[in-house]
């Protein structure tokens, strides 16, 4: 696990992810906000973020990975394709770097614009007429916090299992994977160059 954590290419890579989540919680929040000259629409929140996250994927993703989401993270923790030391300090310069973004967006923009940064409210409105008076209220609502953190991780570990395991698996020993969670594993040439030849096949390149 040192041998892994006490790396010049560890530290950049938690760097970048921390940079890279700042970036793209910065970018995505501040083309949802509330502009005084015109809405935003749909089709451009959804260009922001879309382009946001390609750029910083392209940018990046040689040098962390660039997940820029803790779902991604976990994910390839249940994949065993990270060591868990790698995934618990990206989890947490993600969460850092989230943090940061939407901080440095509320303190550039100004009070009527930024609002409550474009982050989505729920809340529960009683509704009562005279023919359901009767009917017991409804129960309340989840907590909010769940929805955008059970659904995203569960999904995400749902979809590495089914490729990592299922679509494509490896067929690694158990003390190999083992060794791969604790970051003190040393892979074979070959095992190495497929995982090479993986990036290359989802690489952008020119024509």
């Amino acid at each position: 696990m040192r041998k892994e954590v006490l790396t010049l290419a560890f530290a950049r890579a938690v760097f970048v992810e921390f940079l890279s989540t700042l970036i793209f919680v910065f970018i995505g929040l501040g083309s949802a906000l509330k502009w005084p000259s015109a809405l935003p629409s749909i089709l451009q929140i959804a260009l922001a973020f879309g382009l946001a996250i390609g750029s910083l994927v392209q940018a990046f993703g040689h040098i962390s990975g660039a997940h820029i989401n803790p779902a991604v993270t976990i994910a390839f923790l249940v994949g065993n394709q990270i060591s868990f030391p790698r995934a618990l300090l990206y989890v947490l310069a993600q969460l850092a770097g989230a943090i940061a973004g939407a901080g440095i967006l509320y303190g550039v923009t100004p009070a009527n614009t930024r609002g409550n940064l474009a982050v989505n409210a729920v809340s529960a409105r009683p509704c009562s007429s005279a023919s359901s008076s009767a009917l017991p209220p409804p129960p309340p609502p989840p907590p909010e916090p769940s929805v955008f953190w059970v659904g995203p991780i569960l999904g995400a570990c749902l979809a590495s299992l089914l490729y990592f395991y299922v679509l494509v698996p490896y067929c690694m020993a158990l003390s190999d994977r083992l060794a791969i969670l604790r970051g003190t594993y040393e892979p074979e040439d070959d095992w190495e160059e497929q995982r090479e030849e993986r990036k290359k096949s989802m690489e952008l390149t020119p024509p």
